[in-house]
């Protein structure tokens, strides 16, 4: 016990006041979703000296790469055999100090190439570029509503467990993955037709690599048995972090609503899906798996589920014409990867020269002038989203939103300098 420090502290009865109205706060741009695409919007936007607000719903900042431990960097690289990068700004930063760290690898495959991390090393390395930035963070703060007057958004309300919030920016970055922002401004909105299945992923431990299987051995094997182990999925990865003894799994499919009871339920069976699947792993490839132990479940992996109407809808067959757009500011050359069934997806790479594009018009919405979107929520068709929502777009796509969103000013997103805009991000577009 320390000396001089008394146990009896002093404490009061508080009520909460009645028709209190909610505290403001306020800045020049305010991103909206602190998942990768988020992040890249809000240090860009600081590194331009804005006031930044970066809110999210949960408690911790790095969205889906960080809490539903994706486990790899997509889209980052061009395909073989020149495999450069095609994606700047944070992903450099990214890459430079988690590789120090031994905290991501590039893995090049035979045709593309990913980036497996650490997704502890990428929390923390997040954390600490929002905090060094000097960016104002909200967290666990569940966006009600967006008031939009005269085409633009003119603050949000959020709620919280130490209640109510209201927010105010000149921009807004819609970086939320479910277009919520745009949704919640009373704004179009895209949804597909059937499902989009999202993923469970588990990390397993105690693994021994030396015997680990090839991507074959999974697929054949859970072609052959998936229904033995109840498995809803009959393909699916396993990815190891090197000499860690550790993997990323990710052969689960599950359905991501868009409603409270919903999406609850389809958590919980999501989880029920991946214990299948270690179970599968376990029994089935014992050598690699027989110790296997589970030291984390993610949260529920959504690939796509509402997306903005912008001013150009992004098509399948200009990711496959690699059609470059005069306003393009984000560059992949991902295949298009659609997850639209339970048992399998749809995986069409591309050629070695291959590149496609997303243009400034996927951005923004037709009918506003102070948001820019970033992230899985721009505007495309299911496929062409299904090819540029992974990491390395993403990034580009934040980044671009920042620098819109500054050169618009108190004006329109609509309206800005072009060529200046083309001339900031011309390193996700060019090499």
């Amino acid at each position: 016990m320390l000396e001089g420090v008394s146990s009896n502290l002093p404490i009061r009865v508080a009520v909460k006041p009645k028709d209190t109205p909610a505290p403001r706060i306020e800045a020049d741009i305010c991103v909206v979703g602190a998942g990768i695409s988020g992040v890249s919007a809000a240090l860009e936007a600081a590194r331009l000296g804005r006031r930044v607000i970066l809110v999210d719903g949960l408690p911790s900042l790095g969205g889906q790469a960080v809490n539903s431990i994706i486990g790899t960097f997509c889209g980052l690289f061009s395909n073989a055999p020149s495999r450069r990068q095609l994606t700047h700004g944070i992903a450099d930063d990214i890459l430079r100090d988690l590789g120090a760290q031994g905290s991501a690898h590039v893995i090049a495959g035979a045709m593309t190439s990913t980036v497996y991390y650490d997704e502890v090393a990428l929390g923390r390395w997040v954390e600490n570029a929002v905090h060094k930035a000097g960016i104002q963070v909200v967290l666990g703060a569940v966006l009600r509503g967006a008031r939009l007057e005269n085409r633009r958004i003119a603050d949000l309300s959020v709620a919280t467990r130490y209640g109510d919030l209201s927010i105010q920016a000149t921009g807004y970055v819609e970086a939320t993955g479910d277009a919520a922002l745009v949704w919640q401004a009373g704004l179009p909105c895209r949804v597909p037709d059937q499902p989009i299945y999202g993923s469970q992923m588990v990390v397993l431990e105690n693994l021994n690599e030396e015997h680990k299987p090839s991507p074959t051995d999974y697929s054949e094997r859970l072609r052959k048995k998936a229904r033995e182990y109840g498995l809803v999925r009959q393909d699916g990865f396993a990815f190891f972090f090197p000499k860690r003894g550790t993997a990323v799994i990710n052969m689960t499919h599950v359905q991501t609503p868009l409603d409270a009871v919903g999406a609850s339920e389809k958590a919980l069976e999501g989880k029920e899906q991946a214990d299948r699947v270690v179970g599968f792993l376990k029994s089935e490839f014992p050598g690699a798996f027989g110790q296997a132990t589970v030291r984390a479940y993610g949260l529920p992996g959504i690939r796509q589920t509402r997306w903005i109407v912008g001013r150009h809808q992004l098509t399948a067959d200009e990711v496959r014409a690699g059609t470059r757009f005069s306003d393009a500011i984000a560059r992949t050359a991902w295949p298009i990867e659609l997850h639209p069934q339970p048992e399998g997806y749809v995986w069409e790479p591309f050629g070695e020269d291959h590149v496609h594009y997303v243009p400034m018009g996927s951005l923004v919405p037709a009918d506003a002038d102070n948001v820019v979107a970033a992230g899985r929520c721009i505007d495309g068709d299911a496929a062409a989203l299904s090819s540029v929502r992974v990491m390395g777009p993403c990034i580009a796509m934040g980044a671009a939103a920042a620098h819109a969103l500054d050169l618009a000013g108190s004006g329109s997103v609509h309206a800005i300098d072009l060529a200046a805009l083309l001339r900031r991000v011309i390193r996700n577009v060019e090499d």
